[in-house]
């Protein structure tokens, strides 16, 4: 019984790590610009983005699911750094957005982005560099 609880505490204790490295590579993270500041700014928008691009039947199925796991997520109340923690807490949900969304437009393509993009052009110009899109295209 004692190796149990050794085992059980030495998970417990790599997990904590794993998530102050995650916690210290959010607070040195220092995309171009304050890209990730503007990202959290239009987390509304991106929320919903993410809805309409995963009820568009025109992406593929794996888009789609990715983009509804990415939602489960971002509905979770619990997640890898709390929300009322000051910048770190919505980064984390933004960086998700980021990555997901830069997968489903390499796969869906650019026109998706813009066809379901719920705010500003100027908004539209962030998602368009945080998903690695040139930003002047969206200007037509």
């Amino acid at each position: 019984m004692n190796d149990v609880w050794q085992i059980l505490i030495g998970i417990a204790v790599g997990l904590l790590a794993c998530w102050l490295i995650l916690l210290a590579a959010l607070a040195l993270a220092r995309p171009k610009g304050n890209l990730l500041t503007e990202a959290v700014r239009l987390l509304p928008d991106l929320l919903r983005l993410v809805s309409r691009l995963a009820r568009d039947r025109e992406l593929p199925r794996r888009t789609r699911a990715l983009l509804w796991v990415l939602a489960g997520y971002l509905a979770l109340p619990i997640d890898l750094v709390p929300d009322f923690i000051p910048v770190l807490g919505y980064a984390d949900d933004a960086l998700a957005i980021a990555l997901v969304l830069r997968s489903v437009i390499r796969q869906a393509g650019a026109d998706a982005l813009t066809r379901h993009w719920p705010g500003t052009d100027d908004g539209l110009g962030v998602v368009r560099r945080l998903v690695g899109l040139p930003a002047a295209a969206s200007q037509q």
